[in-house]
């Protein structure tokens, strides 16, 4: 795993096309943007479909060891507005 530190407004890039934005940080929650090709499926690790039943498994222990901030509305694919 990759760890980056970023502060608001700063962003990270993966591949050509996806860009995750620090939008804002409270005392213990981050509020991330993630622009991306609207074909690019975008979800909360904890309501993301399992796609191999072995993956559960990990998300369980990866969530005991280190839970991710949550993100408003990261919910639903990237098919909403970007910026």
């Amino acid at each position: 795993m990759l760890v980056l530190s970023r502060k608001i407004d700063e962003s990270i890039i993966i591949g050509d096309n996806i860009r995750i934005t620090v939008i804002r940080i409270n005392s213990n929650q981050v509020r991330i943007g993630i622009e991306a090709p609207p074909k690019v499926e975008i979800y909360r690790e904890e309501i993301a479909p399992i796609k191999n039943p072995g993956a559960s498994a990990a998300r369980a222990k990866t969530q005991d060891v280190s839970p991710p901030p949550a993100a408003d509305k990261a919910g639903s694919p990237s098919g909403g507005s970007q910026s």
